[in-house]
């Protein structure tokens, strides 16, 4: 009988790993090539894996709600000529499992008692526990008493990486999930030596008590995006120590600019010329000449990337947020931009972006005057080191020097915020970055052509 695997496929630069949502063929199905099996999400996009060639899906190699890395097997997937000879149901679910249970529960006591024995798949409790949680789990020392105790949000009570990531910064703060008696042996090494030492005068707070719900509340499950972006949120402010610099520009040419091409720009491209092109130009510009901005950071030692590729936070109207990746956005004049810009933009609210889309960025740019905000602070985008929010723009009387004196006169201001990684952009990097994008669109040329 000929087989095949079907393996999890590479689906963008820096995506490893999917979770698998629905499957949608049966063990036994016939399928057609190209035809959907299921559905999986990443952090960036939901898509579909298809079937190879013509055939029958034979088993399934892993759940639902499984977290599986690229290139894992997920399936085997019977020939058409093999499938006529060994029919579907032959085929069960439970052998499927096995394979994956069996190095998993060889000594699943020994495991719970000790904390650098690999996890089992499966707890005493009955709790299951993907692969991915297990992996953190193992690498950072939890025992199976700790997870045995977590409270899960996932289906039916499982503890997700969510929750684990969650749990991880309060382990030693006294909020440690019982029985305290078995979790004893999970904590590092200095705790014991810190007895002779000064106790810290503040004790860590609690966790905080689950919230009751009063009459006329409404409790809302987030939804698996929603989920993705605050674990990326709570990351990204424990890796960098974010410092965020303020400039306040000028951008009454930039203004007087776009409402005069405005028009005939839409007439000949069929599109309109917002400011969020001119903003990516100023900042690939600003890039250009402090390169150590565009950078990453991996251990002690910091990346210096090539390419300049600028993320720009876009809204969903299911109100959550995508960041498309305008590549090489040093290459592009201002109507390239401007139609690369409108066309991830388009695609984004239509859920039609790729996981290459939205990947690889290495700075990035969100328009807070969007929402009619004068200024924001924003979270760098991990494994970026700098984020800037251009605030709205407003009428604003403002002092001007002129050959006759001071004047004051109304003009059109807006804020710029540049949140940076301090670990390796120092304050005098970080404030000089955005004060010269402030230069660039306040000495934007009036006559510029389009």
């Amino acid at each position: 009988m000929s087989q095949i695997e079907i393996l999890l496929p590479k689906m963008g630069e820096s995506v490893a790993e999917a979770t698998i949502i629905k499957w949608l063929k049966n063990e036994g199905e016939r399928v057609q090539a190209d035809e959907p099996l299921v559905e999986i999400a990443t952090d960036k996009v939901d898509s579909e894996v298809p079937a190879p060639q013509d055939g029958v899906l034979l088993k399934r190699l892993v759940q639902e709600h499984d977290v599986v890395q690229v290139g894992q097997p997920i399936a085997l997937l019977g020939t058409a000529a093999g499938a006529s000879a060994q029919p579907a149901p032959a085929v069960s679910p439970a052998p499927a499992a096995a394979p994956r249970t069996q190095a998993a529960a060889a000594a699943p006591a020994a495991r719970a008692a000790q904390a650098e024995e690999p996890v089992a798949r499966t707890g005493p409790g009955g709790k299951f526990y993907s692969p991915l949680v297990r992996t953190i789990a193992q690498r950072e020392g939890v025992t199976m008493a700790e997870l045995e105790a977590l409270e899960g949000s996932g289906q039916g009570g499982r503890v997700t990486k969510q929750d684990l990531l969650a749990y991880l910064p309060r382990r030693g703060d006294g909020t440690r999930p019982q029985p305290v008696a078995d979790l004893q042996v999970a904590p590092p090494a200095q705790a014991p030596a810190a007895a002779p030492g000064p106790k810290p005068a503040v004790a860590a707070p609690a966790a905080p008590a689950e919230i009751k719900l009063a009459p006329g509340d409404e409790l809302i499950e987030m939804d698996r995006m929603r989920k993705l972006i605050a674990e990326h949120m709570v990351m990204s402010k424990r890796t960098s120590p974010h410092v965020t610099s303020f400039v306040e520009a000028d951008v009454t040419n930039l203004v007087l600019w776009r409402n005069k091409v405005k028009a005939a720009f839409e007439k000949r491209e069929g599109e309109k010329i917002t400011f969020t092109p001119v903003f990516i130009m100023a900042l690939a510009q600003a890039i250009r000449e402090m390169p150590l901005i565009n950078v990453q950071v991996q251990g002690d030692k910091i990346i210096k990337k090539k390419d300049i590729n600028i993320g720009m936070a876009a809204a969903l109207p299911s109100g959550n947020l995508i960041v498309p990746v305008v590549r090489n956005a040093d290459r592009l004049n201002l109507v390239g931009l401007t139609k690369t810009v409108n066309d991830l933009a388009n695609r984004a609210r239509q859920n039609k972006l790729s996981a290459d889309e939205i990947s690889g960025g290495t700075y990035t740019l969100t328009n807070v005057g969007t929402f009619g905000n004068v200024l924001g602070t924003p979270i760098i985008n991990q494994p970026q080191v700098a984020i800037m929010a251009a605030g709205a723009i407003r009428k604003k009387p403002a002092v001007l020097e002129t050959e006759a004196g001071d004047v004051i006169a109304i003009r059109h201001m807006m804020y710029l915020s540049h949140s940076y990684d301090h670990r390796v952009v120092d304050g005098a990097l970080g404030g000089k970055f955005v004060r010269r994008v402030a230069d660039i669109l306040e000495a934007w040329p009036i006559d510029t052509e389009i």
